[in-house]
């Protein structure tokens, strides 16, 4: 079940609601792992049973490191078993066919591959329960002790299936108590329209252009349309990823959470390492506090550094999938990186802000080419034509400038801070209220339209 369909909308979320505000407040965890239970099982039912074992195998770690707190061998193997069976369920559906295959390749074996379904959300959810018996065993949070509570925590809706990945100790005093007020009602509804208009009328819309364009015959395409493809498929990616994120800190004001922002603007960043401090911000932070700070950050030396900083990256690029292409997308930006710790970011300080745009922006669609294309073969042609192998131009670039060109402003001024500002400060005006419930209620109209009459309507990092 996605945010943007039919049944979400207009049958799950409202009779939660209703549902929600109706019980007792002690009853609304278990009520919240109810129907997060039954959203996770709605597509696949078996893998609930696969979420009931991983919120058990980490609610009794967590009470064993807790209980065994001065026996520092034992609690250390209980830390080592909880990371060990996450990282075995994660291993097992989501990266065992690549091993298998790529070992059949290598060795010329004939091991049957394991052709299951991959649950959605699972690189999600198992970061979050890890770091909770990471931050248990280090003393950071108290084990929860209450096992619905702690359900809640893992399973919950709104951000379990693509995130913002949520760190226990950052919303532990919100599962013991929170208020819902009429204003934090309201601003979790014009949320969650904001990242439904952002979802399904710009990320939607300027993805039938990358479709079209990634299914051109690579010999065929020239530099200028496969910039533009990419150019399409990186705002497609934001404005999806973005406003599904948008929607799920909407849904958890709704329910009394306050997730922390995953997307802070960041194709405005002037550099790489500012883009990654501004995109999907949860996982730069859990990358950066479990593993890059544990490997020593960067208070060993350069060397060490460096070393470090590639790690997390190739780690990164595979988190988001089991193909070569994320391997190798988290290496250029490993590489990059590097560059930029040791040189890059000096001699771009020199430059004016445009030359740095330039810069983030090239490097950006040569790397989300990678991201985007998990055929090797297909891939290298892409890359080719960006980088002046084919023809400069070809017939298909003025259809496509003149079909999309009024899209690509709108995505262009949308991915700035500016229109975010000027909404905010205009609701503040008096009267203002009134006047953008409307508009809202319009954009809630012309999404609801699009949902109906529209066929395409993916969630990319539903993948992941």
């Amino acid at each position: 079940m996605v945010f943007s369909s039919i049944t979400f909308i207009f049958y799950f979320l409202p009779i939660t609601i209703l549902l929600y505000y109706t019980v007792p407040k002690k009853a609304r965890n278990g009520l919240l792992l109810l129907v997060s239970l039954i959203f996770y099982g709605f597509g696949e039912p078996i893998y609930i049973t696969m979420m009931i074992l991983s919120i058990l195998i980490d609610y009794t770690n967590g009470l064993l490191i807790e209980k065994f707190r001065e026996n520092k061998m034992l609690t250390r193997l209980f830390l080592i078993l909880s990371i060990a069976l996450n990282l075995g369920l994660l291993g097992f559906f989501k990266y065992g066919d690549f091993f298998l295959t790529n070992m059949n390749a290598v060795f010329g074996w004939e091991i049957p591959l394991l052709r299951v379904a991959l649950p959605v959300g699972i690189s999600f959810f198992t970061f979050q329960t890890m770091s909770y018996s990471i931050d248990v065993y280090r003393g950071n949070t108290k084990a929860q002790k209450n096992l619905i509570t702690f359900g809640a925590y893992v399973s919950m809706f709104p951000q379990l299936i693509a995130g913002p990945i949520v760190i226990y100790k950052d919303v532990e005093k919100q599962l013991m108590n929170r208020e819902i007020t009429e204003s934090t009602l309201r601003e979790g509804i014009e949320r969650f329209i904001l990242g439904l208009g952002k979802k399904v009328l710009l990320a939607n819309s300027i993805g039938l252009l990358w479709e079209e364009v990634r299914s051109l015959p690579v010999g065929d395409l020239s530099f200028v349309t496969a910039w533009l493809g990419v150019a399409a498929f990186i705002f497609q990616i934001y404005f999806d990823f973005s406003g599904y994120s948008d929607m799920a800190i909407g849904l958890g004001k709704i329910f009394g959470f306050d997730f922390l922002e995953n997307f802070n603007y960041p194709l405005t960043s002037q550099s790489i390492t500012e883009f990654w401090r501004r995109w999907h911000m949860s996982l730069g932070s859990w990358f950066r506090e479990y593993v890059y700070i544990p490997l020593g950050g960067n208070r060993k030396g350069k060397v060490k550094t460096l070393r470090n900083i590639a790690i997390v990256w190739l780690l990164t690029g595979f988190w988001h999938g089991a193909a070569w292409n994320y391997l190798l997308w988290g290496a250029v930006f490993a590489v990059v990186l590097l560059f930029e710790k040791t040189f890059l970011l000096e001699l771009l300080s020199k430059t004016n802000s445009a030359v740095r745009r330039f810069y983030t922006l090239t490097i950006l669609g040569l790397s989300f080419a990678v991201f985007a294309l998990e055929d090797l073969s297909h891939l290298f042609g892409y890359l080719k034509a960006m980088l002046f192998q084919n023809a400069f131009s070809d017939s298909l670039f003025p259809f496509y400038t003149s079909r999309y060109s009024l899209l690509f402003l709108l995505l262009a001024v949308a991915s700035t801070p500016y229109p975010y500002r000027t909404y905010r400060r205009l609701k503040m005006k008096k009267g203002s209220h009134v006047i953008f419930a409307a508009l809202e209620g319009v954009l809630f109209i012309l999404c609801l339209a699009y949902i109906v009459d529209g066929a395409y309507n993916p969630f990319l990092y539903f993948r992941f």
